[in-house]
């Protein structure tokens, strides 16, 4: 169990915010049907995933300002590669990354959330302390 001392690398590696060793997801991004499935708990300290009922939905503007970012590079490149081609062009383009990049959009807006929003915060020696 290896714990991640740095806040941001936990957060990247998608690890429980309190003590930085637990997976926050049960599946990998990859399995389409499981990728949105969390455990209540962590496994490895027992800390709680949704401090309160609905606290996901914050996680929804979150999202929104991952996805408008990308939708404004995806446009450009098109633009750009595409030299100014056709409107529906853009539409597919825009589709397609938003859609390949759903699985990790959705992980990240809710790990932001749990990290910025949940009031939990490191314990170096949680994950000790649990096993």
């Amino acid at each position: 169990m290896e714990v991640i001392q740095s806040t941001a690398g936990a957060l990247l590696a998608l690890r429980c915010p309190h003590c930085h060793a637990g997976k926050l997801f049960s599946h990998p991004a990859l399995n389409l049907r499981h990728f949105t499935d969390m455990p209540a708990a962590c496994p490895v300290c027992g800390q709680t995933y949704e401090p309160e009922p609905g606290f996901y939905i914050g996680a929804m503007y979150v999202s929104y300002a991952f996805v408008v970012p990308l939708v404004l590079a995806v446009g450009l490149l098109v633009y750009v590669l595409g030299h100014d081609p056709d409107t529906w062009v853009y539409v597919a383009a825009v589709t397609v990354a938003v859609l390949a990049l759903t699985p990790l959009l959705f992980r990240y807006a809710r790990a932001v959330m749990l990290y910025a929003f949940g009031g939990v915060r490191f314990d170096a020696n949680a994950a000790r302390r649990a096993g």
